[in-house]
């Protein structure tokens, strides 16, 4: 609803200026996400299974909690569940117990993992830079990166 079906109340509206901010920002997120995504499948992969692959990538172990990716991907732990299922099922993880926890388990990147990863990484990078990094010039990058940053921290 835009400021000119503004009705008085508590409720604060957008102004024109910040429903265009808002919008453009939308679009921008669903055009690269859509543009690398369709990249990716080329390899297989969804944008939540290199998610899952890449974080894993990043532990000296390639072993998360489960809990602990839920949480950098902003899922639930059920949600992460079914989908490490799928991704078992294709041998890019594994499960195993976590000692430090009874009930959770931790997510494991198995060797054919870390093959599909090596394969599909430079396909992704070169998908980010040309949707993403290379259409910015580097101030604009910088800012971006402030303002993700700030967004992005706890309240």
């Amino acid at each position: 609803m835009s400021t000119n079906e503004r009705e008085e109340g508590a409720v604060r509206w957008l102004t024109a200026e910040e429903e265009r901010a808002w919008r453009a920002y939308r679009r921008m997120v669903i055009a690269v996400q859509t543009r690398t995504v369709q990249d990716l499948a080329a390899h297989g992969l969804s944008e939540p299974d290199y998610e899952v692959l890449s974080t894993l990538s990043e532990r000296p172990d390639g072993t998360s909690t489960l809990h602990e990716q839920a949480a950098k991907m902003g899922w639930s732990r059920s949600r992460l569940s079914r989908h490490a299922t799928r991704m078992e099922a294709r041998d890019l993880i594994r499960r195993a117990p976590d000692p430090t926890d009874g009930r959770g388990c931790l997510l494991v990147l198995t060797e054919t993992g870390w093959d599909t990863l090596r394969e599909a990484a430079p396909t992704h990078l070169e998908s980010v830079r040309r949707h993403f990094v290379d259409r910015l010039e580097p101030e604009e990058l910088a800012a971006l990166g402030r303002i993700a940053e700030k967004i992005t921290e706890e309240e």
